[in-house]
């Protein structure tokens, strides 16, 4: 099963500062057919003008992915952590029993990411967060693995049975991920692409569930994937 979710079919809202696209359900916008995928709860598509953000706000039981695609995002939290996370880069907050924390974009310039809510493995765990470059040549033409569950594979960690992956595929390229069917796929590309056949736009979702494999095939340019895999 391969759902296109389009672009322009997202849930919208424009605050003046932030402009955000909802590929599930989230505040004000509500559709009962996009409650989520799976454990994936929230995947945002957020704009974020110049000096400004989210101030303080309270998590809970969440695991909170922040996956920069332009400008930068600076974190702090009740936990005393600190940071900014560039582009192609990747954040991660398990919100835990409970935690405080605020998002500021302190660039000169907008700066656009995608907000990844994965429902936690293990409620009332400790408030966690951490952050990790990835340089792009090394996801040219493949999966990199950015942020899971395990907390042994190199990569950032959270408490969910998941996986959130990224690539850059050049223009005419294709590339696989295997897939089990039993586990929700969620994927995002920047440009125009097709998925077993099916056509996707830029910034449109691609829900997959019940299938063994992904073929990848990237159209007229190259295009950035963002890949959630979750059980």
């Amino acid at each position: 099963m391969i759902d296109i979710r389009p672009f322009a079919s997202l849930g919208h809202a424009n605050h003046g500062w932030l402009n955000a696209r909802h590929h599930f359900s989230f505040a004000n916008y509500h559709d009962p057919s996009r409650m989520g995928w799976g454990p994936i709860r929230v995947w945002n598509d957020d704009e974020i003008a110049a000096k400004s953000g989210f101030p303080p706000h309270p998590h809970r039981d969440m695991e909170i992915i922040t996956y920069v695609r332009t400008g930068a995002i600076t974190h702090q939290d009740s936990m005393g952590n600190k940071g900014r996370t560039g582009a192609g880069d990747v954040q991660v907050m398990s919100a835990g029993r409970g935690v405080m924390h605020a998002e500021y974009n302190l660039e000169d310039e907008q700066t656009t990411l995608f907000q990844i809510w994965i429902e936690t493995g293990k409620p009332n765990a400790d408030p966690a967060w951490g952050q990790m470059p990835f340089p792009k040549e090394e996801r040219d033409g493949a999966f990199q693995l950015l942020a899971s569950g395990d907390p042994d594979d190199g990569a950032l960690s959270f408490n969910a049975d998941a996986k959130v992956l990224g690539a850059t595929l050049p223009a005419g390229k294709s590339l696989e991920y295997k897939a089990d069917k039993s586990r929700y796929l969620y994927l995002v590309p920047s440009g125009e692409v097709t998925v077993n056949g099916h056509s996707a736009k830029g910034r449109d979702g691609v829900a997959v569930h019940d299938e063994e494999k992904l073929v990848i095939h990237a159209g007229e340019q190259d295009v950035e994937l963002v890949l959630v895999d979750a059980a």
